[in-house]
C-alpha cells in the first residue's frame, strides 16, 4: 500500500530534509517514527528537499508499507515519536502511481522578514531580519520581471544539481503588513535557493541600492555571479504543495497557523 502524509516542521535545528551521516535530520526522525508504527524499515520520499533553517507548514511524502494501519494510527503513533519541532497533520492511501514529488503540480513559498532596526528575539530562526527600510512598491515592481516561464540559472545554487534551470514562476507577491514583509512565490517548481536568492535580490531593491530593473537584468545574465547575496533561510517556509484533485491530498488553511503570515 502507497500512503501519503502532510508534514509540518520548524527547520531551525535540522541540516535540512535529507539524510545525512552526522547531521540532524528531518527525513532521519520521520523514517524513524513510521518505521517503528509500522514494525517495518520504512524509506520515504518527498515533494521537495528544502535547506538547512527551513520550515514546511505542509510538506508531503508518501511511503509503501506492508503494514496496515489507519489513518489515525500513523498520525498518532509517528507523533507520539516524533520530536516537537516536526508533527504530522494528516495521512492517506493513495494510488500506486501517485509520487509525492513527480505528481505535484506546483508549489506555494512564503519567505517573511522582520523589517525594523532592531533583531527579533521570539521570532528569531522563524523570520529573517533586515535593518533597512525596505520599499514594498519598489520590491513589487522588481518582481514583475521575473514572473513567467524563464532560465532561472542566476537564481539558482552554484551545487545545484537540477537538470534543467527553466521554470515557471507563476506568481511572485510582495505586500507589507507593518513591521513585516511578505513575499510570496508559486511556481510549478522551484531550484535550489531559488526563492532565497530572489528574496536578495528583492530586498536589494527594496533597501534602493538597486533599480527595480535589475532583477531583469539578473534574470537575463543567467549567472549566479550577477545575482548578489542569497537571503538567510529563516524566513522561508514551503506552505503548500498541489496535486491534482484526483489525487486525493487536501488542502490546509496553513497560512492560519502562523499569524505572521497573514
Amino acid at each position: 500500500m502507497r500512503i501519503a502524509a502532510i508534514l509540518e516542521y520548524d527547520g531551525s535545528n535540522f541540516s535540512g530534509w535529507q539524510r545525512q551521516d552526522k547531521a540532524r535530520s528531518i527525513q532521519a526522525v520521520v523514517e524513524e517514527s513510521l518505521s517503528r508504527v509500522a514494525d517495518e524499515p520504512l524509506q520515504v520520499t518527498v515533494a521537495g528537499r528544502t535547506d538547512a533553517g527551513v520550515h514546511a507548514a505542509a510538506q508531503v511524502i508518501h511511503f509503501d508499507t506492508g503494514a496496515a494501519r489507519s489513518a489515525y494510527s500513523w498520525v498518532r503513533g509517528a507523533n507520539s515519536l516524533l520530536p516537537s519541532d516536526v508533527v504530522i497533520l494528516w495521512t492517506g492511501p493513495v494510488g500506486d502511481s501517485f509520487h509525492a514529488r513527480y505528481s505535484a503540480t506546483g508549489r506555494h513559498y512564503h519567505y517573511v522578514i522582520h523589517n525594523r532596526p532592531a533583531r527579533p528575539t521570539w521570532l528569531a530562526r522563524r523570520v529573517t531580519h533586515d535593518y533597512r527600510p525596505l520599499d514594498t512598491n519598489r520590491m513589487q515592481h522588481g518582481a514583475r520581471f521575473l514572473v513567467g516561464e524563464h532560465d532561472f540559472t542566476s537564481f539558482r545554487a552554484t551545487e545545484c544539481q537540477a537538470k534543467s534551470p527553466v521554470r515557471e514562476l507563476r506568481s511572485l507577491e510582495v505586500t507589507r503588513q507593518g513591521e513585516f514583509v511578505h513575499i510570496r512565490a508559486h511556481a510549478n517548481a522551484f531550484l535550489q535557493h531559488m526563492v532565497r536568492n530572489i528574496a536578495g535580490v528583492l530586498m536589494t531593491i527594496g533597501a534602493s541600492e538597486r533599480e527595480p530593473a535589475w532583477a531583469g537584468e539578473v534574470l537575463a545574465a543567467r549567472d549566479r555571479k550577477a545575482g548578489g547575496v542569497t537571503a538567510a533561510a529563516d524566513g522561508l517556509y514551503l506552505v503548500s504543495v498541489t496535486y491534482p484533485v484526483s489525487a486525493g491530498i487536501p488542502d490546509f488553511p496553513h497560512a492560519l497557523h502562523f499569524p505572521y503570515l497573514n
